[in-house]
């Protein structure tokens, strides 16, 4: 007889976004306040998620790797000051403590980075007689099977379609192949990672990677430019951005995860762990301002790799330079909290967003500029960026989608228009650093005549403020964005005016829409992280600095434990919604916290 079914798990309806981020450059992975993963997709960003408890598997148990301690009374978690290596300590109610320390191995060796695909964790008694179980139980084929394993005296490995993990240890093997329980007496090693017969002492190699790894963290800290005021945030955000990008390419992900619902049961869900070429050029610009030039380099040798012979783009790709991203619903896993759909792949690579041109241009635009640089922009440079503002400068009067993506209508959308105009605004002005005075005339009178043109279609004398597109006369956040990108000075009557109806229209409390019209899933419910920290920014741009530093301070209050944020923010409760750690979010609390911070001088 065939057995019956087996019956679906309940989803963890109990799941928050209360998680931290370990990664190196090559992966990354989510972890509760518990320290236990709870998502990363492996070898890399963009695969199969072998740790999928977040999204709840709907048939089978695990996608996670937990160190369990029993009778567990609470927890507190930090990171290591100024480094992506994340501590939790567990505490259970006969007075036991245990510290796990977590973190994905980076330093420089040899001339290059080692960073490979491990997840390392040492586990270390603290106090009494703590007993602990550790699971570690990797999911195939986005949660559909459990990993087939093979073990040694030391080692267990994990059989994932493309990848097989190793698991070295000198906890007992038979303890986690069955979940054993055992009194922790003495500390303890778990090293995740790529399937390699470790030639050295366990301990001493993590001890030792702990060592330079901290140490690598700490030295890309120490020479970032940091504002004065709200420190330890940026250089959360900044670690958290860096975290982000995919090394072996260039590429920078929208955020680690899939189908974080926008909004509580919305079907707002999408897959973010593609990379945006417009999100990851805000990502540049951010790390730029505080110094971090080598992610603006290897972005824009992902873009050269990119760029078709005429200079055509799509607006995302994936990390490995892939143009198809189909979308489909993921039917193994219940979704967050059980709200699906759960989503693999992104149906916005077939739109056209006409922004990414100016969005690549503008995170290129100090390469040429900037004289740190080992190998700064080069006339050849100049001449590969020339045909993206060909394209701008024919399309910035086309209908597109838009950079909210809307699947069901297109528009001329003032915020394509003017990144259009930026992008053969910045090429007049490399030309003319580069010394081609020709090229230079050429680029600003296309992009003189765009602005007067921009301007007329834009401006609603009547309503007194710029409208979202051409055809319409209802606002969007993305307006806030016209002085940041040099359209417009932030004093100009007209975007005064813009910002002030943004406000009015569009902020509930401290919470900023994106627009409220209905779109193609109905009303938006939750307030888009990034648009408030472009009010605050428009606010202190225009001189309303005291307004601008109060909701700055409140937005901060509404991170997680971590400091670390989502893409949408819940009006009422200040929950987080959305993908994780979204990208966009981070660039947002940089910018805003470089303008309104005072200067080093004045408060030294």
């Amino acid at each position: 007889m065939n057995a019956p079914p087996t019956a679906p798990f309940a989803p963890d309806t109990a799941a928050t976004l209360d998680l931290g981020v370990i990664g190196n450059g090559s992966f990354g992975a989510l972890l509760d306040a518990r320290a236990r993963v709870v998502w990363s997709c492996l070898p890399a960003f963009d695969g199969d998620p072998a740790f999928c408890a977040l999204l709840s598997p709907r048939e089978q148990e695990g996608g996670d790797f937990a160190i369990e301690l029993e009778d567990f009374e609470r927890s507190e978690q930090a990171y290591l000051a100024n480094t992506a290596i994340l501590r939790t300590v567990l505490h259970d109610s006969h007075g036991g403590a245990v510290e796990i320390i977590d973190f994905a191995p980076r330093w420089r060796e040899h001339g290059r980075l080692y960073r490979p695909v491990s997840i390392m964790r040492r586990v270390t008694p603290l106090s009494g007689s703590p007993r602990i179980r550790v699971r570690l139980r990797p999911l195939t084929h986005w949660g559909e099977q459990r990993a087939a394993t093979t073990w040694g005296s030391n080692h267990i490995r994990y059989l994932l379609p493309d990848f097989t993990l190793r698991l070295t240890t000198d906890v007992p093997v038979r303890f986690v192949r069955e979940g054993t329980p055992f009194v922790l007496a003495h500390r303890m090693h778990l090293l995740l990672g790529v399937d390699e017969t470790l030639t050295r002492p366990l301990h001493g190699f993590m001890e030792e990677a702990l060592h330079r790894s901290t140490g690598y963290w700490r030295e890309w800290v120490r020479y970032l430019s940091i504002p004065f005021e709200w420190q330890d945030a940026v250089i959360r955000s900044a670690i958290t951005l860096k975290l982000c990008q995919y090394e072996d390419s260039g590429a920078i992900i929208a955020a680690m995860t899939t189908s974080i619902p926008e909004a509580p049961g919305s079907a707002r869900n999408w897959d973010y762990r593609y990379c945006w070429l417009r999100d990851a050029a805000f990502v540049v610009r951010a790390l730029n301002r505080l110094g971090a030039t080598r992610s603006m380099e290897e972005f824009v040798r992902y873009i050269f790799n990119l760029a078709t012979h005429d200079g055509g783009l799509q607006p995302l790709y994936g990390i490995d330079f892939s143009a198809r991203l189909d979308e489909h619903e993921v039917e193994a896993l219940q979704g967050y909290r059980g709200m699906g759909p759960v989503r693999r792949g992104n149906l916005a690579w077939v739109q056209r967003q006409h922004d990414v041109y100016g969005s690549v241009v503008l995170a290129s635009t100090q390469l040429f500029f900037d004289r740190r640089l080992a190998d700064p922009g080069s006339i050849a440079d100049f001449e590969r960026l020339e045909p993206l503002g060909d394209h701008a400068f024919e399309l910035y009067e086309v209908p597109d989608a838009g950079l909210w993506e809307f699947r069901g209508r297109t528009e001329v959308h003032t915020y394509t228009a003017v990144m259009c105009w930026a992008a053969c605004d910045r090429l007049a002005k490399i030309a003319r650093h580069l010394g081609l005075d020709e090229r230079a005339t050429h680029w600003r009178a296309r992009a003189d005549g765009m602005r007067v043109r921009i301007l007329e279609r834009a401006w609603r004398e009547d309503a007194n403020h710029f409208s979202a597109s051409f055809q319409s006369d209802y606002l969007d956040a993305s307006l806030l964005l016209l002085a940041d990108v040099g359209f417009i000075a932030p004093t100009d009557p007209r975007f005064v005016a813009t910002v002030e109806a943004i406000g009015r229209d569009l902020r509930r409390g401290d919470g900023v829409f994106r627009y409220i019209a209905p779109d193609d899933f109905g009303s938006p419910e939750t307030s888009f992280t990034i648009c408030i920290f472009w009010y605050i920014d428009a606010l202190a741009a225009m001189g309303r600095v005291d307004e601008a530093r109060e909701m700055f301070e409140r937005i901060l209050a509404r991170r997680n434990p971590l400091g670390l944020l989502s893409e949408d923010l819940a009006l009422e409760d200040g929950e987080l919604w959305g993908n994780f750690p979204q990208t966009y979010s981070h660039v947002g609390l940089i910018m805003a916290a470089m303008r309104l911070s005072r200067s080093w001088e004045d408060a030294t």
